[in-house]
């Protein structure tokens, strides 16, 4: 079919519209023109880029800008890929996750990132590939890749299949745009090729520059996070839910609040970076009690995540909770009181060192049987909100780095260890450039050898347009500098206020050269340096 659209890429590549609303006037007149039905940008960019590759027309870079759309996938600076893992029985019990033959526990077949992983049957290898070309297609680029692996517990999953999965988002990375069956691989030889093919992706045109996997709080211990670095994690989603005992057994969750504190503190202590999954409105809970909860959230040290996801608890008809709901016994939370709730949340307790990642879960309104279905939140609530957030203060396309850039440093303690935030933001910290996480660890902290004595660099991260790598951009903060100099002041601050003379830092696999540009070596699966 795209192959009669020639003449349409032709007329298209002649205009001067950068606007992508402008362009979408242009692209149905052409069409009017030509009697063809409205393509996708993404069709018209694989016919684009195609059509140049045969010398037929040439590059217009105003047509690129039309094309380029969710032009937020990439703003944080990264091509976020999401891909999910095939069924495996799940050791939780919870009342509110829906059970869907042949879905993983929680997630529904109309999901969108379902929806993509089913098309791939599952092949972690083509759910990587397929994701970058989708974004490539959109006009993004995809440098530097964050890998989000779904599908509920992780660690449940036999080691086997875990290693396979990740080697196989590995070699999607290493081989893109080409594609290469593997060889039947024995479990053994399979640990051995993960290695060649994270070593491959330290210069890879594709660099894994993040891992993070979902697992919950009783499958944390320091084997495991272990194992969790051997595969090139570097953060990790903690299906929390609620810190209070009562709601946790109500709802069936299978582990009490102290499972959750020990799986934060050895989390932070091993340098990870935790993201909480938060459930407002669960069965026995209110309102009040689920304010609280924040409250305790960010006031606790025994908590203190450093990101959040807040699903408001939905009834769904695959889950148990249905029918509790169907029998009178349980009220949901409403979009208006869910809205009301949140936006106080986030004005009132949300500290500036903590990202909301998400809001709502991506479910399908017409699977939502009680509960909130707006999907749109943010938007909604942006006018009233002065939320001081990392997601509401990251610098993203629309920025002058003409203002003037000031350091800021935030202490607070966490797990029995120190948590230092710094950043770099605007005069007024209402736009954030770059940031980064140290951790001073209690001596007494059960961690590795190659962690014991030593601080932690948990996260660098410079925002604003993503740039190439290798590839300087002045009006961008990326390759400018900021995240070097906020290495150098955590090095600093380890030597002169704590007296320790080597740092750590829990790097993903694609940015290891970045860091032994800085006099790192890697040892154990971290970047080292003595000080």
């Amino acid at each position: 079919m795209l192959k009669s659209y020639d003449n349409f890429i032709k007329l298209a590549t002649q205009t001067k519209i950068s606007n992508p609303e402008l362009f979408l006037k242009r692209k149905k007149e052409i069409c009017k023109e030509l009697g063809l039905p409205l393509p996708t940008n993404a069709d018209i960019r694989e016919l684009y880029e195609k059509m140049i590759l045969e010398k037929k027309i040439k590059r217009n870079l105003n047509l690129e800008k039309a094309l380029f759309s969710k032009k937020i996938r990439t703003d944080s600076g990264v091509a976020v890929v999401a891909v999910l893992t095939k069924s495996y029985p799940c050791p939780g019990k919870c009342i509110y996750c829906p059970t869907e033959k042949e879905m993983p526990k929680s997630y529904l077949s109309n999901e969108p990132a379902v929806m993509r992983a089913i098309s791939a049957k599952f092949n972690p290898y083509l759910q990587v590939q397929r994701r970058i070309h989708a974004l490539e297609l959109n006009g993004h680029k995809t440098d530097k890749i964050e890998i989000i692996v779904m599908g509920g517990t992780f660690s449940y999953l036999p080691k086997s299949y875990q290693n396979k999965f990740i080697l196989e988002c590995s070699r999607a990375c290493n081989d893109y745009p080409k594609s290469c069956s593997m060889k039947h691989e024995t479990y053994n030889r399979i640990e051995e090729k993960l290695k060649i093919e994270q070593k491959k992706n330290e210069t890879a045109k594709h660099r894994i520059v993040g891992l993070t996997l979902e697992t919950r709080p009783d499958y944390i211990d320091s084997e495991e996070l272990i194992n969790f670095r051997n595969l090139g994690c570097t953060r990790v989603e903690l299906g929390v839910q609620s810190i209070f005992d009562d709601i946790l057994k109500k709802n069936k969750r299978g582990h009490d609040v102290q499972k959750t504190i020990e799986a934060t503190k050895l989390l932070k202590d091993f340098g990870f970076k935790i993201n909480y999954h938060i459930m407002p409105g669960l069965l026995g809970s209110n309102i009040k009690k689920d304010f609280q909860m924040f409250q305790e959230l960010f006031s606790n040290q025994s908590f203190q995540p450093d990101m959040l996801k807040i699903y408001p608890t939905v009834v769904i008809k695959q889950s148990p909770l249905y029918k509790i709901w169907k029998a009178g016994k349980y009220k949901a939370l409403t979009d208006k009181s869910f809205e009301k709730f949140i936006l106080r949340v986030k004005n009132e307790i949300i500290p500036p060192y903590v990202r909301i990642s998400r809001l709502v879960r991506d479910v399908p309104e017409s699977s939502i049987l009680a509960g909130p279905k707006v999907s749109n939140l943010r938007q909604l609530i942006a006018k009233n909100s002065t939320c001081p957030c990392i997601r509401c203060r990251e610098v993203r396309s629309d920025y002058s780095l003409k203002e003037k850039i000031i350091f800021n440093r935030i202490d607070y303690p966490a797990s029995n260890g120190q948590e230092i935030f710094l950043e770099y933001t605007n005069q007024d910290r209402s736009k954030l450039f770059a940031l980064l996480r140290l951790r001073i660890n209690n001596q007494k902290s059960i961690v590795p050898n190659i962690l014991k004595n030593s601080a932690i660099i948990r996260e660098v991260h410079t925002y604003g347009k993503m740039n190439q790598i290798n590839q300087k951009d002045n009006i961008s903060p990326q390759h400018i500098g900021l995240g070097k100099k906020l290495i150098q002041e955590a090095e600093k601050i380890a030597r002169v206020e704590f007296g320790l003379k080597k740092i750590a830092v829990i790097s993903g696999v694609g940015v290891r050269g970045y860091y032994r540009k800085l006099g790192y070596k890697l040892k154990d699966n971290y970047m080292m340096k003595k000080l």
